[in-house]
C-alpha cells in the first residue's frame, strides 16, 4: 500500500491541470480514507462514475454506504473530487467525496425543494443561447441568478452568429445583462469568434456550458478544443434547429488551457436558491430598491416604492421587473420549502437519537 501511495502522490502533477491544488490535498488529509487514491469525476452514468486520476481513467462505483446513505444531491456529480479504492485494472470503488465548492445546482424537476447538482468546482459558466427562435432573455436571467448565487462567474455566449438576426434588437434586450457580465457572439463557422472565446478561458479554469437543447453547446466545445471530443448532430430539417445530442454531463480537457463541462440541454431550469433578495442585485433593481420609503418594501404596491416608480417612468424595463417578481416568487417558495424540509429532517434525526438512547439505557 505504501508503494502505491507514493506513486499516487507523485502523480498529483498530472491532476494540477484538472484543478488539484494544496487546498484540496489538505481536505483529503481530513478524510479517514486519506491514504487511498483520489481523482475528479469526469462523467456520471447511472450507476458508474468515470474518474480521472493521476494514474489514468478509472471506472468506479459507489460503496453501499454512499449509495444508500446519501441524498441524491449529495452523490458525486461531474467535477467532484473523490477518494476511491482501486481494484483490478482501472476499476475502483468511491468511498468518499471531498467537500464541494462553487457547485451549480438546479431545482429537481417534479419536486418542491429537492435540488440536483450539475457540476462542482466551477470557475465560469457559459450561458449559451442561439440567435434563432431559441433566443430568450428571460431564460438567460434565470441561469444567471442561479450561477451568481454560487459565486460562479457568468458569461453569456450568443451562438450561431452566422444566422440572419437583428443585432441591435438583441443588444437592446440584454443591456441590463451585458452591463454585468461578458457577452460573446460566436459561430463555429467564424473562426475569429471562437478564438476570442478561447482566450477568455485561463489555464486550470473549469467552465460549464448550460443552455437549452440545440443551441450548439457540444459543437462549441469541439471548436474550442479544435477536435471532435463530443458527439454532435446535424440541424433538423423539419424544425431548422439543432438536435439534442448530450445526454450526460461530461468533462473534457482543452490542450494547454482549461477544463470544459458539457451538459444536456434543459427545457426547465428551476431555481434552487436560499436567498431570494439576491435577485434584486442580479437584475439591477437594487439601486432603485435602496430608494424605497420602506426598507422591507416588496416592490409590488407599497407607497413610495422607487422600483415601481422606475417602471412607470420607463427607467426600468417592465419585462425585467415582471421577471424579477416571477423569479422571486419561485425562489421564495423553494427557500421556504427547503427550510421546512430541513426542519423535518432535524426533528426526525432527534427522534432517532432519542429511540437509540432509550434502547441503550434499557440494556
Amino acid at each position: 500500500m505504501n508503494n502505491e501511495n507514493q506513486t499516487i502522490h507523485k502523480s498529483d502533477d498530472n491532476l494540477t491541470i484538472y484543478g488539484w491544488d494544496e487546498k484540496l490535498n489538505q481536505l483529503k488529509q481530513e478524510s479517514i480514507y486519506s491514504t487511498l487514491a483520489h481523482g475528479r469525476v469526469s462523467i456520471v452514468h447511472r450507476t458508474c462514475y468515470e474518474v480521472i486520476s493521476g494514474n489514468g481513467l478509472f471506472q468506479c462505483e459507489l460503496t453501499g454506504n454512499m449509495m444508500y446513505g446519501k441524498s441524491d444531491d449529495e452523490l458525486p456529480c461531474t467535477g467532484d473530487w473523490v477518494i476511491f479504492q482501486p481494484f483490478d485494472e482501472h476499476k475502483g470503488i468511491i468511498v468518499d467525496r471531498l467537500p464541494r465548492e462553487r457547485t451549480l445546482y438546479r431545482k429537481k424537476s417534479g419536486t418542491v425543494a429537492d435540488k440536483q447538482a450539475i457540476a462542482s468546482y466551477v470557475d465560469k459558466a457559459f450561458i449559451v443561447q442561439s440567435l434563432d427562435d431559441n433566443f430568450n432573455v428571460r431564460r438567460v436571467e434565470r441561469f444567471m441568478v442561479q450561477i451568481m448565487e454560487e459565486n460562479i462567474s457568468s458569461v453569456l455566449v450568443l451562438n450561431k452568429a452566422d444566422l440572419d438576426f437583428d443585432r441591435q434588437s438583441v443588444e437592446e434586450q440584454i443591456k441590463h445583462i451585458s452591463s454585468q457580465i461578458p457577452v460573446f457572439f460566436t459561430s463555429i463557422h467564424q473562426l475569429e469568434t471562437i478564438v476570442r472565446l478561447r482566450k477568455s478561458i485561463s489555464e486550470g479554469e473549469t467552465v460549464v456550458f448550460v443552455g437549452s437543447s440545440g443551441v450548439g453547446k457540444s459543437s462549441l466545445v469541439n471548436a474550442l478544443c479544435e477536435k471532435p471530443v463530443l458527439l454532435t448532430s446535424d440541424i433538423s430539417l423539419s424544425t431548422g434547429k439543432g438536435r439534442h445530442t448530450s445526454t450526460r454531463r461530461e468533462m473534457v480537457l482543452m490542450d494547454s488551457s482549461g477544463v470544459l463541462i458539457d451538459t444536456p440541454g434543459v427545457r426547465e431550469f428551476g431555481l434552487a436558491i436560499d436567498n431570494p433578495d439576491s435577485l434584486a442585485e442580479v437584475l439591477e433593481i437594487s439601486d432603485y430598491a435602496e430608494l424605497c420609503r420602506f426598507k422591507d418594501c416588496k416592490h409590488i404596491n407599497e407607497p413610495g416604492c422607487a422600483v415601481i416608480e422606475a417602471v412607470n417612468s420607463g427607467a426600468l424595463d417592465s419585462k425585467v421587473y415582471e421577471s424579477y417578481l416571477k423569479l422571486r416568487r419561485e425562489a421564495w417558495h423553494f427557500s421556504a420549502s427547503e427550510h421546512e424540509k430541513r426542519k423535518k429532517e432535524k426533528s426526525f434525526t432527534k427522534f432517532v437519537e432519542e429511540v437509540k438512547n432509550r434502547k441503550d439505557a434499557n440494556r
